[in-house]
């Protein structure tokens, strides 16, 4: 399979990175990887821990961790944040990217318990350590969900409102982060926006149409399409999130999102024009937990992290798309 690649052949090492180091968890999931590719093309010395957890199938994740093992200045580990041992990895890091964490707002429904694990109780036990390692800033990965169906466009200082057990956990780990910043520990909390692009999770919405529509399969339609969502490419989020490491955004939480928001019957009818086939749509009542819209404004984010979205959603798609095609025929042998 071709390796996805998330820098330009032309990026330069900054000098200014050289033996700079990071932590980077969740290091093999779809952001992850992306985030210590690119980290360490950019001179940076990365160790990544990912616990393979079973909240989708961990096969691609073994294989973005087989990939990320060639890189010279990647060290990998694997082990729950919950529970392993933490010193060691946080041994001369400067910035932690926490990545890591359950995703998935409709399994939280019957999972509660893990989720807690996966997303407070790790992120608690991470906050700990890094304090006692001195390590100088924490990144965090929050998520556009710990604003429930509030008002748009989502504005950072905006009451939060989150209606799943996921969100909820988000929120909470997100509160430990940034009611544990202070002179001895930076923490921010960036708020991502449905990350998307090739490698995507194969339970986000978005795959999983391009996957049906390329198959010629059904495609699941939750809710009559009116639902919108601000859509953010995974290289715009890895610069944003990289920055958040200098940026004066210590304290602070900062939306990451892609600018514009698309209704579910506007991908859809994008996703048809990409891939050339009919779509067969199977329409289902909304799903619980599911927000009505999603939109970010970036006001803090171009401030702050000199941060604004490059790539629209329809050429983010098309990418998308174009490596779930290769893929699929990869996988049997001919043409889709």
């Amino acid at each position: 399979m071709t390796e996805i690649s998330d820098v330009p052949a032309s990026f330069d090492v900054e000098l200014s990175n050289v033996g700079r180091r990071a932590l980077v968890t969740g290091a093999a999931g779809f952001i992850g990887s992306h985030v210590c590719r690119t980290l360490v093309r950019g001179g940076w010395m990365v160790t990544g821990i990912d616990g393979f957890t079973d909240s989708y199938d961990p096969v691609e994740k073994l294989m973005r961790a087989a990939s990320l093992a060639r890189l010279a200045g990647m060290t990998l580990a694997v082990g729950n944040l919950a529970d392993m041992e933490l010193d060691s990895y946080l041994d001369g890091v400067e910035v932690l990217f926490h990545l890591a964490g359950r995703a998935g707002v409709r399994a939280s429904f019957s999972s509660e318990e893990l989720y807690i694990r996966d997303n407070v109780i790790a992120t608690e036990r991470l906050l700990g350590a890094a304090r006692k390692a001195g390590v100088r800033r924490i990144v965090y990965a929050s998520s556009s969900s710990v604003y429930g169906d509030g008002e748009v466009p989502f504005r950072e200082d905006a009451l939060l409102s989150p209606i799943s057990p996921y969100a909820k956990s988000k929120l909470e780990a997100e509160r430990a982060c940034l009611d544990s910043h202070g002179r001895d520990l930076e923490t921010t909390a960036l708020r991502y926006f449905t990350v998307f692009g090739p490698g995507q999770r194969p339970d986000m919405g978005l795959r999983l149409f391009a996957e049906a529509a390329l198959t010629c399969g059904v495609i699941t339609l939750l809710g009559d399409g009116t639902q919108r969502r601000d859509f953010t490419y995974v290289t715009d989020v890895v610069g944003a999130t990289i920055a958040a490491a200098d940026a004066p955004v210590a304290g602070m939480a900062v939306n990451v999102g892609g600018g514009c928001a698309f209704s579910i019957t506007e991908v859809l009818d994008i996703l048809a024009r990409l891939t050339g086939n009919r779509l067969r749509i199977d329409r289902q009542p909304f799903a619980r937990g599911d927000v009505k819209t999603t939109s970010a404004d970036l006001g803090r984010a171009r401030r702050l992290l000199g941060f604004s979205p490059v790539v629209p959603f329809e050429v983010g798609y098309e990418r998308e798309v174009a490596w779930l095609r290769e893929r699929l025929e990869q996988k049997v042998g001919v043409p889709v």
